[in-house]
């Protein structure tokens, strides 16, 4: 089981700010997975600007996370 974090907009859409889950291969069969089970947030995720960290590192948006303890979801900060 892999540790998934969702920060800002993200956190509001999946309706919590983790949620264990069970191990993917990829990113992208990771955010299919999620998709399924709540399409706002399939959507969101598929946001190129939407970044991800894997185990604290940033990583693309293809990245493997087989063996991953965390995955991080980040939309694009703003400042002001």
């Amino acid at each position: 089981m892999a540790r998934i974090l969702f920060f800002g907009r993200l956190r509001d859409i999946a309706g919590c700010a983790m949620m264990e889950y069970a191990a993917c291969a990829s990113l992208l069969e990771l955010r299919e997975a999620l998709a399924r089970e709540n399409p706002m947030l399939g959507e969101a995720l598929d946001d190129p600007s939407v970044r991800v960290a894997v185990d604290q590192a940033m990583v693309g948006r293809e990245a493997p996370i087989d063996g991953a303890a965390e995955i991080a979801f980040m939309p694009p900060l703003s400042g002001g």
